[in-house]
């Protein structure tokens, strides 16, 4: 399938707290860390059928998100994103943008971060 078939669920403004950056300090405590995703998946099946059967399951996406931010402390959000758009990957998403901030990780901006999409079909997703 082609990804202009593709519909998107969207997960907005995910607030976890985790282990996250290369200064000292950064890895002595939890940080606030926001996460928005774009999963592109095929939804007509479960449109069509009111099956949940058929379903890209968002809250399963982002308990595991979740879980993984709590067990994992990467020093970089560029390896946080790459890891999270493999977690969508695995649990149904065609394709996945990941965007993930730092609130308040530079003086005088709301936020730092990384967004990244990725899909099934390239290598190491």
């Amino acid at each position: 399938m082609d990804d202009s078939n593709l519909d998107k669920v969207i997960i907005s403004d995910l607030l976890v707290r985790g282990v996250i950056g290369l200064n000292d300090w950064e890895r002595q405590v939890e940080q606030d860390i926001l996460i928005n995703l774009v999963l592109y998946a095929d939804t007509r099946r479960a449109g069509a059928t009111d099956d949940p059967a058929h379903i890209l399951d968002y809250k399963g996406v982002a308990k595991a998100v979740m879980a993984h931010v709590a067990e994992h402390s990467p020093l970089l959000v560029e390896t946080l994103a790459a890891d999270v758009a493999r977690l969508c990957l695995e649990r149904g998403a065609m394709r996945v943008t990941v965007r993930i901030e730092k609130p308040g990780a530079v003086r005088f901006a709301r936020s730092v971060g990384v967004e990244i999409t990725r899909t099934r079909a390239e290598p190491g997703a």
